[in-house]
């Protein structure tokens, strides 16, 4: 099987159905400006993974598509991020709504000190969402392919869990406020090899109802589970400011087989980063 082969069930890769449009996106903390002239779209019901070095800006772009930068001091996104064709940064969108819809996975496991029960329903309660808690946990678990390992202990503290059991429950968590967007920055990057490969398996899974977006360090990653990758380097500028930039985004297998832009074969093949 060839490694960009689809995934079964999985339609083919296509931007004809976007849940976000980023325009001229940049984005400053205080007086620095981080990332520049950011232009792409995201499909419905693709994953979408950002791959580049360090410093390159990939999580700083994630974090704009739901607004945590606003939790930064001096964070400033100038330039548009649409939602739908929906201004997100619009005065009149309510940040916590946009959460709700558009849910996040941190790069470590981070469970609250709860049962594994209150941490999947912590958000249905909080949004007031009407039907069984009982139901929503267990769907949620199910969906984050967790359901069989802790169905017996539900009251059991969420901290007892390995460490790709804890991000599964993450992810767990994410879904059962029923968002339409999961966005995971770095979630593999503490997993061993195996809680890795689950929480790719889950991934494939998940993006037949969710729109996925990630950011990955591990380009053998993004080259199995994308079906469009975005590749970010730095640039310097003459006064010697390093800015992240948008190199090159298309199908993964484009980008992988075929890239447009030497920087993204330089990089793909090893040559720096």
């Amino acid at each position: 099987m060839s490694l960009f082969s689809r995934r079964p069930g999985r339609p083919e890769a296509s931007l004809d159905d976007p849940v976000f449009h980023l325009s001229d996106l940049d984005v400053w903390y205080g007086d620095h400006q981080a990332v520049r002239d950011v232009t792409m779209t995201i499909g419905r019901r693709q994953i979408t993974a950002m791959i580049g070095p360090s410093g390159c800006g990939k999580s700083t772009v994630i974090r704009c598509l739901n607004r945590m930068n606003d939790l930064i001091p001096g964070a400033r996104v100038v330039g548009k991020v649409s939602y739908h064709g929906e201004n997100l940064y619009d005065p009149e969108v309510d940040p916590i709504e946009v959460r709700r819809r558009i849910g996040m996975v941190f790069q470590k496991p981070n469970p609250f000190p709860k049962s594994v029960y209150d941490n999947v329903a912590y958000g249905p309660r909080v949004n007031g969402m009407k039907g069984k808690l009982d139901d929503i946990v267990e769907e949620a678990l199910t969906g984050a392919a967790l359901w069989d390992e802790v169905k017996d202990n539900l009251k059991g503290s969420a901290l007892a869990l390995s460490g790709g059991q804890q991000q599964r429950l993450c992810i767990a968590r994410a879904i059962a406020v029923r968002p339409e967007v999961v966005l995971m920055d770095e979630p593999c990057s503490a997993l061993d090899p195996i809680a890795t490969a689950k929480i790719e398996d889950l991934m494939a899974g998940l993006a037949s109802e969710f729109t996925i977006v990630i950011v990955t360090h591990n380009m053998q990653q993004a080259a199995r589970i994308s079906d469009y990758t975005a590749f970010f380097t730095s640039d310097i500028d003459p006064a010697g400011v390093r800015h992240g930039r948008l190199v090159e985004y298309d199908a993964t297998e484009k980008i992988f087989e075929n890239p447009v832009d030497q920087r993204t074969e330089d990089y793909i093949t090893g040559r720096f980063g």
